[in-house]
């Protein structure tokens, strides 16, 4: 079916408020013809910067790049972030088909000689061109994209990139659209009150509320999202239904058939290989990491290793406490993955006397979402204010308005905080329009999506205290892309390096666990009494609770991932086998099962993101927390003096230097792993 141009929201003018997406306008036959014509449009002016005669300047060659491609960016926003957050079959199917399209147009710019030639000309004479700091910058991100992407090779090189990036483009969307269908298929069914034993009224109410999304009312449900699967595991006093559901959580996209990953695993590391050898790099994991704040493999099994040894005599010895608790119940088998979470919450509440169904009524999720703006306010000045003009991708999809404190529009931030079948799980900050001061002045459009379970109408959506770490993390990075003031848009908001664009998310999560906050937020759901004040401090005691189960399932994750991406060739031929093998090698606790296992391991299978630098939570974790001691030494959690050179240095200032550099500015030093472990209790 063919649409005109001028029926087509995606190409015509959005007349809505900020200019935000027309989501009750645009339908998925719109996506087909809408990237066809923005794809077109972008290789047209791409092929003026190209073809221009004339001696090739800073102005025609690397600004005219960033002015071109302004359709395809906002039609690619709209389809990407409703791809991951409110998907459908036709959407799926348009994600299969418009992903290695994509990649070959990307492909076509970067490994342009015609192009990369131009660019090698002005970096050649950069001293001569008289440029700034920003625009220096940005010439020499262009020329070490067009050389990453390979544009100093040959032809058959070149090719051979082209297909490499199309198949791997491919592959990442069959990737996460198979962990997608496993996770949205799933639901342990509970029948009865047996089934139901030892769950408490706030997860019996969210399993009753997914039972009814399936057509089941009157029944209960617990799904893969792990708002539900994970109390569940908590709380559950049915051992084989924990079992159940925890081999369904392990085991997404390694169910054998048609949405199994194990073979896009093989085909997408040996691929990963060859692309790296193709380049000269010894292996995709140095390739990834030459152009991070890490630099080398070397430097991050280094830190691993650093976290990963005390880390590992933590969880032996929570393993010993969780057995003799076990024992003292009457059960005499062997503490298994699916037990540790039972037993944890049960040592955590005699050691601590916490109780998760006692400690919930205080985190109600409009307090939370509430207390991450007063802190930004606090912090940055910022204010918010709830929009409900603004087109939304689901009704249950939150919007304000972003001010600074002189009343000034700094951005519109989407909420979309509740779990559905149609989104993928976790929980990720995105973007619908970038930030950018080229030419004009453009404020973003940032959006944080979560997976809370929610709350029956009429009554508050209960979180843990980890859920709302995940919303002030998430928020963090929000605020990043909200803060965001550079020229360019290649520069802007979270466009920095992997193991650097944790560390605003990392650092937002400390201010949850004050005080000043707790008190103000932390308000009971039923007697809007303040958290007391014995129970927030037995709450921020309990912060390093479970803390070697906790690093030795992520740092699992981030050894394998490390060790797949520098032995691409092995770990091909058996995905599953390798990662045994490196957990066995690593002296992984068999108790414990790593925080993302392989089939649907989505920071590195769906897309190369993470891909080599899953290590980056860690590195960033090892920034965050010397940062958050920069506050801590003032006396003040909120001193304006550090809070604006966080927002000058690090907040506002996108790629403008290198991070390590940039960490410098703010805090006078580099830091070192002390803080981070003692934050995580290990020092």
């Amino acid at each position: 079916m063919t649409i005109r141009q001028e029926a087509n929201p995606l190409l015509g003018t959005w007349d809505t408020p900020f200019e935000a997406p027309p989501f009750e306008r645009i339908a998925p036959e719109h996506f087909r013809p809408a990237f066809e014509a923005a794809i077109a449009s972008h290789r047209a002016e791409i092929d003026a910067v190209r073809d221009a005669e004339g001696e090739p300047t800073f102005e025609n060659v690397v600004v005219a790049m960033e002015r071109s491609g302004a359709l395809l960016r906002r039609v690619a926003a709209v389809f990407f972030n409703l791809s991951g957050a409110h998907t459908n079959p036709e959407l799926q199917a348009i994600e299969r088909e418009i992903a290695p399209v994509l990649s070959r147009h990307w492909s076509g710019i970067y490994l342009d000689e015609a192009l990369f030639a131009k660019i090698e000309t002005l970096h050649a004479r950069r001293e001569a061109l008289g440029l700034d700091d920003e625009s220096e910058r940005l010439l020499d991100r262009y020329r070490k994209g067009f050389r990453r992407a390979g544009a100093h090779l040959g032809q058959a090189e070149r090719e051979r990139l082209t297909a490499i990036g199309q198949r791997l483009a491919e592959l990442g969307a069959a990737f996460s659209q198979n962990v997608l269908a496993d996770e949205s298929g799933y639901a342990l069914m509970l029948d009865g009150e047996a089934d139901l034993a030892g769950l408490p009224d706030f997860l019996r109410k969210g399993a009753a509320r997914a039972a009814a999304g399936r057509g089941a009312e009157g029944a209960h449900a617990i799904t893969l999202s792990r708002s539900l699967v994970e109390p569940f595991l908590q709380f559950s006093a049915r051992r084989d239904l924990r079992e159940r559901a925890f081999a369904a959580w392990a085991k997404r996209g390694e169910g054998g058939g048609e949405t199994d990953n194990v073979g896009v695993i093989a085909e997408t590391l040996a691929l990963r290989a060859e692309r790296a050898a193709i380049l000269g790099f010894e292996s995709f994991a140095h390739f990834k990491l030459d152009d991070t704040m890490a630099k080398t493999p070397e430097a991050v099994r280094e830190l691993l290793e650093r976290v990963w040894r005390p880390a590992r005599a933590r969880a032996a010895q929570e393993r010993e406490a969780l057995a003799a608790l076990a024992r003292e119940e009457g059960a005499n088998e062997a503490i298994a993955a699916h037990d540790w979470r039972y037993y944890s919450a049960k040592e955590r509440r005699r050691a601590h006397d916490l109780d998760e169904a006692l400690i919930k009524p205080y985190f109600q999720l409009d307090n939370m979402i509430d207390a991450a703006f007063h802190v930004a306010e606090r912090l940055f000045g910022l204010q918010f204010k709830e929009r409900r003009d603004v087109p939304v991708h689901h009704p249950d999809v939150r919007t304000f308005e972003v001010s600074d404190a002189d009343g000034r529009h700094v951005g519109l931030f989407y909420g979309d905080y509740f779990a559905r079948p149609s989104k993928r799980s976790g929980a990720w900050a995105s973007s619908y329009r970038s930030q950018r001061n080229l030419d004009s002045v453009v404020r973003p459009i940032i959006v944080n999506v979560m997976n809370f379970s929610q709350a029956p109408d009429g009554e508050p959506t209960l979180l843990s205290f980890d859920d709302a770490r995940t919303l002030f993390h998430e928020f963090g990075h929000a605020l990043h892309g909200l803060l965001s003031d550079v020229t360019y848009p290649t520069l802007a908001g979270t466009s920095v390096s992997r193991d650097f664009v944790e560390l605003p998310s990392q650092l937002y999560e400390h201010w949850l666990g004050r005080p000043e906050v707790l008190e103000r937020f932390a308000l009971h759901a039923e007697t809007g009494e303040p958290m007391p004040a014995d129970l927030r401090d037995r709450l921020v005691a309990a912060r390093n609770f479970n803390q070697g189960f906790a690093t030795v399932e992520y740092c699992a994750s981030a050894f394998v991932d490390l060790d797949m991406h520098l032995a691409a060739g092995d770990a091909a031929r058996d995905p599953m086998a390798f990662e045994r093998d490196t957990l066995s090698r690593i002296g992984m606790p068999e108790e414990i099962v790593m925080r993302h296992r392989s089939p649907h391991f989505l920071h590195i299978f769906s897309g190369d993101g993470y891909s080599a630098g899953y290590y980056s939570y860690l590195w960033s974790e090892t920034l965050d927390a010397d940062a958050f001691a920069a506050f801590e030494e003032t006396g003040d959690p909120f001193d304006p003096e550090v809070a604006e050179r966080l927002r000058r240095f690090i907040l506002s200032a996108g790629d403008l230097r290198d991070p390590a550099e940039a960490y410098i500015a703010f805090r006078g030093r580099l830091p070192d792993a002390g803080p981070l472990l003692a934050k995580r209790g290990f020092a």
